[in-house]
């Protein structure tokens, strides 16, 4: 009896004969099929130009229709989109020459974004700050600021503001922020003292940006809050952000004239942290979510949200923690940060 079961348990078991002859048959399959090799080479084409395009997305020019901004603003959905498609119909083919082609852009990808995909929030934290566009078309904007309010954040800036809400927004964070500034369509509320309020001229010919001083138990924060220009995709002109890049250039110029050594940019830039046409502020200051989030943080639209185009981004004070508060009545996500004030440079 015992000789009876250990046959039927050998032959249809999953043992290592079992399973090292699935694997030869596997290997027999494969040596026969003599166009392995062969088939799938439009597939790997398409790999390595994919390959290219991240590699070398610097390179692609804007000069026709701001090309390389728009391939930098979705440049992490390249590989999240197109690496598993391409690799799905490399085995579909069963081609090795595809299959082996799309590892490249795999590779490179995680060479980009990689670092992006692990946790990297800390605890702890003297000053926790957010900031939202609201859409001047909200249906709730009591709401919003309720919600935005109970996020816990000692500085909030919130950008798109249209002069019939802003009494509305003011009543409605009256509470919890005793002292606040509105600019032309932005804002800023604190719970701390707020001096030197003023404009920052972004070539716009009318206010979406401007700086205040706040005074954090840890110390004086220059803090900024911009909404730059809109960017648009069109058919006929490509990706139209040229007034949004002299804006950010203007910006730039204000941030590098700055006295105060602890700067926060709180704002809608309407681009990524990839988008090169914002290299006047990114080469300054350093994304909170790139430095300590979780995730890419995509920010908008809220509904799906596939860009991170809300930022937070600092100088002279050190990024605890980054990430995105639940969405309101607005087509935009808000995000909130926590800074270390106290223990960077003075």
């Amino acid at each position: 009896m015992a000789q009876a079961y250990m046959t039927e348990a050998g032959s249809g078991g999953m043992g290592p004969d079992r399973r090292g002859s699935r694997l030869r048959r596997l290997y027999d399959m494969l040596r026969g099929d003599r166009g392995i090799w062969r088939r799938g080479t439009v597939l790997a084409a398409l790999a390595v130009i994919l390959a290219l395009v991240m590699l070398l997305h610097a390179k692609i020019p804007n000069q026709v229709g701001n090309l390389g901004s728009l391939t930098e603003t979705f440049l992490p959905w390249f590989g999240v989109a197109f690496v598993p498609l391409l690799l799905i119909l490399a085995l579909v083919r069963r081609s090795a020459t595809a299959l082996i082609a799309v590892l490249l852009p795999a590779a490179i990808w995680l060479n980009l974004f990689g670092g992006l995909l692990g946790d990297k929030t800390g605890s702890g934290g003297d000053l926790m700050v957010a900031t939202h566009n609201v859409n001047a078309e909200n249906p709730d904007p009591v709401g919003t600021a309720h919600d935005v309010a109970a996020s816990g954040a000692q500085v909030v800036a919130l950008e798109e503001l249209k002069a019939t809400a802003v009494p509305v927004y003011e009543k409605a964070l009256a509470s919890t922020y005793p002292h606040h500034a509105v600019v032309g369509t932005v804002g800023l509320w604190s719970k701390y003292p707020m001096t030197g309020v003023q404009a920052v001229d972004i070539k716009l010919g009318w206010k979406r940006a401007m700086r205040a001083d706040v005074t954090t138990p840890e110390g004086k924060v220059a803090v900024y809050v911009a909404h730059m220009p809109s960017v648009r995709v069109k058919l006929a002109a490509g990706f139209t952000a040229r007034q949004r890049d002299t804006s950010a250039d203007a910006l730039g110029e204000a941030i590098a004239d700055e006295k105060l050594s602890k700067v926060v940019l709180l704002g809608d830039l309407n681009g990524t942290m990839n988008d090169r046409s914002l290299n006047a502020v990114t080469s300054q200051l350093r994304s909170t979510q790139g430095a300590a989030g979780s995730g890419f943080g995509f920010s908008w639209p809220a509904s799906f949200p596939m860009a991170r185009i809300d930022q937070i981004m600092v100088r002279g004070v050190e990024p605890v923690s980054s990430w995105t508060l639940p969405r309101t009545g607005s087509d935009h996500l808000p995000v909130a940060a926590r800074l270390k004030v106290g223990t960077s440079a003075p």
